[in-house]
């Protein structure tokens, strides 16, 4: 039996296993959700298959996304990720991983976790849109807004309306999937 995926990641093996075992399931764990929000950081203004394709490199670069690390970042370190031919080398938005990483420390500190903060929006369930063709999907809506200006207002780079929409869906917080992919039901 074939399965019918979303239309956006189909012809891609990358782009499909991505869709299949990580794109819109539910996800609380607050490293894979820092790893997540400077993922679609770097993305703004570049489509998704660009940075999966660069994952790794990221992780390597980025040391597996330990936002500890992260947030202790010098110039020397900022130096040698604008070296790094496999990462997205742009300044703003490696001192805004750096910014980010320190604010995602805050966040913890003041809510016990970043995913109790992010989850909060949405009452700890997530939202099931009834999307049937994926080119009808929002880019963003009030919702992201809302968050958007919440985390700007906290000193965040990088996270505008649509970054953070594509947040919400990377982890589970909204389900675009379209309503005659097989992952519908499942996430």
């Amino acid at each position: 039996m074939v399965k019918h995926r979303c239309g956006w990641c189909i012809g891609d093996k990358l782009y499909e296993d991505y869709h299949d075992n990580e794109w819109g399931t539910p996800i609380k764990d607050d490293d894979t959700l820092f790893e997540f929000l400077i993922l679609e950081t770097f993305q703004a203004g570049l489509s998704w298959i660009t940075i999966l394709r660069k994952r790794e490199n990221f992780r390597k670069a980025f040391d597996l996304f330990n936002y500890k690390k992260i947030a202790q970042y010098d110039q020397s370190k900022k130096d040698l990720l604008l070296q790094n031919a496999g990462i997205i080398r742009n300044k703003l938005k490696v001192n805004a991983t750096i910014t980010n990483a320190q604010l995602f420390i805050k966040i913890q500190e003041e809510f016990g976790s970043f995913s109790t903060y992010i989850w909060s929006f949405v009452n700890n369930k997530p939202i099931k849109n009834k999307v049937k063709n994926y080119k009808d999907a929002p880019s963003n809506t009030n919702l992201s807004d809302t968050i958007s200006k919440d985390l700007k207002k906290r000193g965040f780079k990088f996270v505008g309306s649509t970054v953070v929409y594509a947040f919400m869906q990377a982890i589970g917080m909204i389900n675009d999937h379209e309503t005659k992919c097989f992952r519908y039901d499942e996430v």
